[in-house]
């Protein structure tokens, strides 16, 4: 049996076929031209709002540690189909997240904080946080307290002690209080948080910084110090007076964090 040829009617290969290496090569590029544009959109953005090149640097650090798990979830919505809702699981009513610390009432929670975390603590005055504050000192090599009022801790021995006092009170000790933005205080935090063992981070400013400086400023220093906290092995607790803020703000803030209590 004679090959089969052009000239007998047998299919000949199209001009216009795109090789498979040659299609998978143009939608390598396009992806990768479409994310850099998004990257310096973003940067564009961010630096007609007047953030400081250090601010700049945080978000670009937080969006950075973020990004695995972007193109992950990216990758996943690009190979499945999108599956239809269960309509019982849209008219449910929400259940609460299950923080990974259960409060038991009359008893002592013992509230200690895993490496890693960060818990939103909704309170008028600081109390729960420092609950989790105190408990919490022995897990960690040293202690940071960002506050305008420093709480009275007497840290475990051997725990390094460190003060970010806000406002214009003063730390107990007579030293001055200092007026940091959001990414100065994030810069404080670094050396910190990044030294063996990690840092217990103690916030109870949010509300000033928020009043001081803009709410975006202090979100984007909140998001980064939460992914500070899990990749350094530190923790994060915050006490926050959801009255400061309005509710779609004060959504966003829940979000950041592990757990909101």
């Amino acid at each position: 049996m004679s090959d089969p040829n052009p000239e007998d009617g047998a299919p000949a290969t199209s001009d216009e076929e795109i090789p498979a290496d040659e299609d998978y090569a143009r939608a390598y590029a396009a992806g990768f031209g479409e994310g850099i544009r998004s990257a310096l959109r973003e940067i564009l953005q961010h630096t007609s709002r007047g953030h400081t090149a250090q601010e700049l640097r945080i978000l670009a650090e937080s969006r950075l540690a973020r990004l695995n798990e972007e193109v992950e979830l990216k990758r996943k919505s690009l190979l499945a189909p999108p599956r239809r809702p269960a309509w019982n699981s849209l008219l449910r009513a929400p259940q609460p997240a299950r923080p990974w610390v259960a409060p038991v009432p009359g008893a002592s929670p013992n509230p200690r904080l895993k490496s890693g975390a960060s818990v939103l603590v909704r309170e008028e005055r600081p109390a729960r946080a420092l609950d989790f504050l105190r408990a919490s000192a022995p897990g960690f090599p040293r202690v940071v307290l960002v506050s305008m009022r420093p709480p009275e801790l007497v840290p475990p021995p051997g725990t390094e002690r460190l003060e970010v006092a806000l406002g214009g009170r003063g730390t107990p000790d007579g030293r001055g209080a200092e007026h940091l933005t959001p990414g100065e205080i994030g810069g404080r935090l670094r050396e910190p948080t990044e030294a063996p063992g990690g840092a217990l981070v103690y916030v109870d400013a949010l509300e000033y910084l928020a009043t001081e400086h803009t709410f975006e400023q202090t979100l984007q220093c909140v998001h980064w110090l939460v992914t500070q906290a899990k990749e350094t092995g530190s923790a994060l607790v915050v006490s926050f007076d959801r009255r400061s803020i309005d509710l779609k703000d004060l959504s966003r803030l829940e979000h950041a964090f592990d757990t909101v209590i």
